[in-house]
């Protein structure tokens, strides 16, 4: 891929064009959340058992896992601003043949279509983001999660208005699917590609030493990362499926004590942005080590406590300010700092590889432990051992080889 190599972008054009990308991330969010609320009516629709609508609701992660390994290829070798139109193109047109699927087998497809365009624009947006802010790249990645939060909270009550006012579950299909290719001709016609395909010094500061870093994006610290993103993977989406329904079917809440846990999960998510800042300015093999811990000791505190609202409202929000927050943001924006920068496509495509990869079983492998533990059990092992065991992987990340941070020097 050729990067441009003209001096550093106007305040204004950086600033427009980081909007446009954060939206564009937000309409991403939001395009995946609609599903979820109006499933019960398209399932009443099209006559599907409750397996099959479980299958489409969380089938896209398989498309978005799927495509995060080759994205990440091709944004090392085309123009990421491309991919980024193309790939909000391509789920927004998944996004608009979803209402006009005749039965569940293209219906599937259309899902999977939708997944595939999310993975790649993940893959070239992280790679943006990260060749842009070398030096505050965590901090840059956290806001991206903010904006992706905000998405899962607004994303279903937009769509839900939207039924309600056309009488129809197709009309936030349309919608969503509109908004997406409005989004990609904007970023097309106004967004500056020194932006998008930023090198060293583009944006962000003068070129780094890269002479620690590993010549492979494939290395020892990726690939411990990579594990630990599937770990994350299996234990977000595990809690993020389930939850809701523990605490409706177990502890009895009732729906708005339930809904109002769930949205507190995706505030939790907005941590992003603090736990970012920190990761560039300390070390973040210490921050990782944190992050697991906290997950481990929050799950169990959270599923041990008393059965409460407000113990659940604190410790779900607590939980998934270490999940959602912390360990998104800074296994991604680390595994990003651990390769060179024309290697950063395929340090993204990696992390949406295998934390997407884990995220679709991870439902699945939460509910066969229920059945053979029990609730607490499931989340013994799930929520607690395994990000536990994940300490052992990233204690063995060798930190010199991982690019310096704002106010850090770890060489």
């Amino acid at each position: 891929m050729s990067t441009p190599t003209a001096a550093p972008l106007r305040r204004t054009a950086t600033t427009w064009g980081l909007a446009l990308l954060g939206l564009s991330y937000l309409v991403n969010a939001m395009d995946r959340q609609v599903f979820y609320p109006l499933l019960p009516e398209i399932s009443g629709t099209y006559g599907f058992s409750l397996s099959q609508g479980g299958l489409l609701a969380t089938g896209f992660t398989l498309g978005v896992a799927a495509a995060g390994l080759p994205a990440g290829h091709l944004v090392d070798r085309l123009p990421r601003k491309r991919l980024l139109v193309a790939s909000m193109g391509i789920y927004s047109i998944g996004t608009i043949l979803t209402p006009l699927a005749a039965g569940f087998a293209d219906l599937a497809v259309y899902r999977l279509l939708s997944g595939l365009g999310e993975g790649m624009q993940a893959a070239a947006l992280y790679a943006a983001f990260g060749a842009a802010f070398q030096r505050r790249r965590s901090l840059a990645f956290g806001t991206l999660g903010v904006a992706f939060a905000l998405g899962v909270l607004i994303g279903p009550l937009i769509g839900a208005g939207l039924d309600g006012a056309f009488g129809s579950w197709r009309a936030p299909f349309y919608f969503f699917g509109a908004l997406g290719v409005l989004v990609a001709v904007l970023i097309l016609t106004t967004v500056h590609r020194g932006l998008t395909d930023a090198g060293p010094a583009t944006v962000s500061g003068g070129p780094q030493d890269l002479a620690n870093l590993p010549t492979s994006p494939y290395n020892r610290n990726t690939l411990l990362l990579a594990v630990a993103a599937i770990g994350g993977g299996l234990a977000f989406y595990g809690f993020l499926g389930l939850y809701p329904t523990y605490l409706r079917t177990v502890l009895h809440f009732s729906a708005g004590q339930t809904a109002l846990a769930t949205s507190l999960i995706g505030a939790g998510a907005a941590m992003a942005l603090p736990t970012g800042w920190l990761c560039d300015r300390m070390n973040p093999r210490t921050l990782l080590l944190i992050t697991y811990a906290g997950v481990a000791v929050s799950a169990w505190v959270l599923f041990n406590g008393p059965a409460t609202p407000l113990w659940h409202y604190v410790f779900a929000f607590v939980l998934a300010g270490f999940l959602a927050g912390s360990m998104f943001t800074n296994v991604n924006s680390t595994m990003s700092r651990s390769v060179r920068p024309a290697q950063a496509g395929r340090a993204a495509g990696l992390f949406v590889a295998t934390y997407y990869g884990a995220a679709a079983v991870s439902g699945f492998v939460f509910a066969q432990l229920v059945s053979s533990l029990g609730w607490h059990g499931a989340a013994l092992w799930q929520l607690t051992v395994l990000p536990a065991v994940v300490l052992a992987p990233l204690w063995f990340l060798d930190s010199s080889r991982i690019q310096a941070g704002t106010g850090r020097n770890d060489r």
